[in-house]
């Protein structure tokens, strides 16, 4: 897949060329040729971003400074994983004055499109980058099914690229937002930081909160019949986790002795709760479900926010809505 994207992102990049020496030559344009998008007036700062979480942390930063732009590139809903960029993207990546990704492989079209900015002074922020050393690697945990058609190209060295789903990293990313923010628009940066740290103050609050609900519970495993993005989350809580399948495996069908070995530990471990994310369907849990002694595990599912879209933003979905639910349903999975 990776290999895909690259030609994906080659094609765009030539599209790109083409549309910038378009509007340089003295014909017209040709009216199925995507315009350029304009660049934002009087000065104004143009921000682009690429999943859900992100968007929302940038919106809290921005607030209500007048003047700048957020444009939030897969705001269909469209999975991380999936996503290939139009060249209507492409363009205004390549015009904003500030880029923020996650910068795992599942954006390896990056590299490709910044090469074609027009902008000389576009800031780019990785944040994977900006996490720095508390950025890890993906895992194959006791019990999961190896991701055959999952072709990283990284082997063992893939990052895990989930880094939203964990409240500590929220406050750390927002942060880091703010500063690459402020370096595009110094002129608001005391708004920027004041912005950001009134976000973190209510990120910290939820973190306290996951960290009692964790303390108080009888259990501290959970077991998904899905693929497993919450690395960073259990980790920041000390949670055990088992699963069929890593984060960003494209496998859908486990085999007997995921099932068996899943359906295995809900016994022993006397788990209530059969875990899936959202828009899956059910089949592995319930499979699982099934093959547990007693039979009745409940079947629940944490949001990993990789199909919010912009009609769910527009309806008042935000990361510490979503990040609340999922305690709701931890508190479940670990009663």
């Amino acid at each position: 897949m990776k290999n895909w994207k690259r030609i994906a992102a080659a094609l765009l990049a030539a599209a790109l060329a083409l549309a910038v020496l378009a509007g340089c030559g003295s014909s017209p344009s040709s009216p199925d040729a995507p315009d350029a998008p304009d660049a934002p007036g009087g000065g104004a700062l143009r921000v682009v971003v690429t999943t859900f979480p992100l968007y929302d942390w940038t919106r809290q930063v921005l607030g209500d400074v007048p003047g700048v732009e957020l444009v939030w590139l897969q705001d269909t809903g469209v999975d991380l994983h999936s996503y290939q960029p139009t060249v209507e993207d492409m363009l205004l990546l390549s015009s904003c004055d500030l880029f923020v990704y996650v910068g795992g492989v599942s954006d390896s079209w990056v590299e490709g499109a910044l090469q074609e900015a027009v902008n000389p002074d576009l800031q780019v922020l990785s944040l994977l980058d900006a996490l720095g050393d508390a950025a890890r690697l993906e895992e194959l945990a006791d019990g999961m099914q190896p991701h055959d058609g999952h072709d990283h190209d990284h082997g063992d060295a893939a990052y895990d690229e989930h880094i939203w789903l964990s409240l500590k990293n929220a406050a750390v990313l927002t942060e880091a937002i703010a500063g690459a923010v402020s370096q595009a628009d110094p002129g608001h940066a005391g708004a920027y930081a004041a912005n950001a740290a009134a976000y973190c103050e209510q990120l910290a609050g939820l973190d306290a909160a996951y960290q009692a609900a964790v303390d108080a519970a009888p259990l501290h495993t959970v077991l998904f019949g899905d693929r497993f993005p919450f690395r960073y989350l259990v980790e920041d809580y000390g949670l055990d986790y088992y699963a069929a399948f890593p984060g960003c495996s494209a496998e859908t069908e486990a085999n007997f002795e995921t099932v068996a070995f899943l359906a295995g530990k809900v016994d022993e471990l006397g788990l209530p709760a059969v875990l899936t994310i959202e828009n899956t369907d059910h089949r592995v849990a319930e499979t699982i479900v099934q093959n547990t002694a007693a039979k009745n595990a409940a079947i629940l599912t944490l949001n990993s926010m990789q199909g919010v879209n912009e009609a769910d933003a527009a309806a008042g979905v935000t990361y510490l809505s979503i990040m609340q639910d999922n305690l709701d349903v931890l508190k479940q999975a670990l009663a």
